[in-house]
């Protein structure tokens, strides 16, 4: 029987007095890869912004494997194991691969960051999602579809029980896309519950378990 792992029931948002969500219920198994689908304006990201703590519902409960929680900032969400790899890739150029992952969270040593440490642990989440480049390699040196593999590992780190993926092959070749469906198997496999925001049918007909459909704010199918 399939394990329920996150239920949001009756969730609105309201901005003034224009109706984002209007009391939409949402459910997730462990492990499972739930396609979330609807037009631009439909509600998905504002759904999702809840879900990671980015934005707060006007009204209702979110469960977590049956416990109720509240999930006040994206900090909240990522120590509940929920993380969002977003469309729009908010990196440190400048910084390296590890700097970027565990930025905030870096090893110390004698109270200065522990570069080795960083890079072993880096090395170690590339290896457990068979992801091979240089940690050392700066962000701004890698394709869009390297930085979106980052954007994967980073999520992972937080020891993700959720992982939301908003649009994630717009900028992808089909090489690329072959390469993110591989590891989302993975992360599959590993009873990670996946979330997968998606215009293109073809990627939802590839990997989705499921559907639920958004319309004008409301729950339309699923």
């Amino acid at each position: 029987m399939p394990e329920l792992l996150l239920t949001m029931k009756g969730i609105t948002k309201r901005y003034g007095g224009i109706r984002a969500l209007e009391q939409v219920d949402f459910e997730l198994e462990k492990g499972e890869l739930l396609c979330l689908l609807g037009e631009n304006g439909a509600g998905k990201s504002t759904l999702m912004k809840i879900l990671s703590g980015v934005e707060q519902p006007t009204q209702g409960d979110i469960f977590l494997n049956g416990k109720k929680i509240h999930i006040s900032d994206p900090n909240t969400a990522h120590r509940l194991g929920i993380s969002t790899v977003y469309q729009e890739l908010v990196q440190f150029p400048d910084m390296t691969v590890a700097e970027n992952i565990f930025m905030g969270r870096y090893p110390k040593k004698s109270g200065f960051v522990d570069f080795s440490a960083l890079r072993k642990k880096t090395l170690a989440l590339m290896d457990k999602l068979s992801i091979h480049f240089d940690p050392d390699t700066y962000i701004r040196s890698l394709s869009v579809a390297q930085r979106q593999l980052v954007e994967i590992m980073k999520a992972v780190s937080f020891d993700a029980k959720i992982i939301i993926f908003d649009e994630p092959t717009s900028s992808l070749t089909t090489e690329e896309t072959e390469i993110l469906f591989r590891i989302i198997a993975d992360l599959k496999a590993r009873d990670i519950s996946l979330v997968y925001i998606s215009h293109r049918l073809e990627d939802i007909f590839a990997i989705g378990d499921r559907i639920t459909v958004l319309r004008d704010g409301h729950n339309s199918g699923g």
